[in-house]
């Protein structure tokens, strides 16, 4: 049985972070940052275009294919003021992000507000270009709670997606200790250049530093890539305010994937190594939704979701390959072509991976969630790799340098 994070102390987990340290910009080239390689406890500095060289033998990197949306609206109250909506997540007609993207006409979502208590009551309005055309956004709050508030847009041209309004009214969300305005070079570099899928309100920055050129040369030496999509969230970047983790709520991810990604995961033969914290926890998510599957068939079938305490429980241990097969018989018996999921898991110290055997990722702000992850996988160690970084001038957080994990 897994040792118990519940009893964790966020505040082991933290480091003196300078803020000059924080890399406030991307590099002018994407695989020019700087690569901390740590393998079976040897740490040795290399550059990101070196990454193909450095990984193991018949490796397969698993990508997160999610694409960040332009989700801050700045739009004006009839006296002219501003305020700010941060669309987090859509809540009516659609739940999930896909089909809550191509939505025409109006929608509810989940935001957050800025400057809210100067808006009183009645619409706000954005207007905007579109196509090469003039549209307008309206928005209605209908109700708050616990901090978030519940908008109701609606947009001519009507026959517009809300994607497409997003795109043409909306600014890149920023992570928010950068405090500066979105860019033209943040709205190429804030996103991978294999960024697909729309959804996300936050980068998986460590696929920030993969060129084309790292692409093909990974290409050219065989080694195996698969995708999955995990829409990141705004609850990312929340801070751990509770003492002990058993009081810190995790923040809920759609997660997506293909039949064809569990069946390469299943026959991949060398290790798997995530591109990223958000792969990672959707590796071992999957894992856990087909333990769920094996252990409760029936009362999973309507809505596959992960807790963020379920891998803590005590319970029998399936083989990972059990757990996969799991899944990929749900999708023949509901004939669904992509599993969709969401997750809550909390990958802490005393987690034991199933399927991620390797990281690849930034460095991680000072008691967040990430450094859990990054701590549950390496160890103790954690703490002399940042030493490391910080004192051979290493860039941190999303637009920072990368690491190599290979425990």
């Amino acid at each position: 049985m897994n040792a118990n994070p519940r009893h964790l102390s966020i505040h082991d987990f933290t480091y003196q972070l300078p803020p000059e340290r924080i890399a406030p910009e991307p590099l002018p080239n994407r695989d020019q940052s700087r690569l901390l390689v740590y393998r079976q406890g040897q740490v040795t500095d290399r550059h990101f275009y070196q990454l193909p060289a450095e990984l193991p033998a018949d490796a397969l990197l698993v990508f997160n294919d999610t694409k960040v949306v332009r989700a801050r609206l700045f739009a004006h109250k009839p006296t002219g003021g501003i305020i700010e909506l941060f669309c987090l997540e859509p809540v009516a007609p659609h739940r999930a992000i896909e089909p809550a993207m191509q939505q025409t006409g109006s929608c509810v979502w989940k935001c957050l507000v800025g400057n809210g208590k100067r808006w009183k009551s009645g619409p706000v309005l954005l207007e905007f270009m579109a196509n090469n055309q003039p549209a307008t956004l309206t928005a209605v709050r209908q109700e708050t709670a616990d901090g978030y508030s519940l908008i109701q847009f609606s947009w001519e041209p009507a026959e517009l997606p809300f994607a497409e309004v997003l795109r043409g009214a909306g600014h890149l969300p920023l992570p928010p200790y950068l405090n500066r305005p979105d860019t033209d070079v943040d709205a190429v570099r804030y996103q991978t250049v294999y960024a697909a899928q729309e959804g996300a309100v936050a980068a998986p920055t460590a696929g920030l530093h993969f060129s084309e050129a790292v692409l093909q040369e990974l290409h050219a030496q065989g080694v195996d890539t698969a995708h999955v999509t995990l829409h990141v969230g705004a609850g990312t970047f929340q801070p751990v305010k509770a003492d002990r983790m058993a009081e810190h709520p995790m923040h809920a991810e759609p997660i997506s994937v293909t039949p064809a990604l569990l069946q390469q995961l299943l026959s991949h033969q060398g290790p798997i190594l995530a591109v990223g914290t958000t792969s990672l926890r959707t590796l071992e998510s999957l894992y856990w939704l087909g333990v769920q599957l094996l252990q409760e068939p029936g009362a999973v079938d309507t809505s596959l979701h992960i807790s963020q305490w379920q891998p803590y429980e005590p319970g029998s241990e399936i083989p990972p390959a059990e757990a996969l097969q799991a899944l990929l018989h749900y999708l023949e018996r509901t004939g669904a072509d992509v599993l969709h999921a969401t997750t809550q898991l909390l990958i802490a110290p005393g987690y034991q991976f199933r399927i991620g055997q390797g990281l690849i990722t930034n460095f991680h702000q000072p008691e967040s969630t990430l450094l859990l992850l990054v701590a549950a996988l390496v160890g103790p160690q954690w703490r002399q790799l940042y030493e490391h970084a910080l004192s051979n001038n290493y860039r941190f957080l999303s637009y920072g340098d990368s690491s190599l994990l290979l425990p």
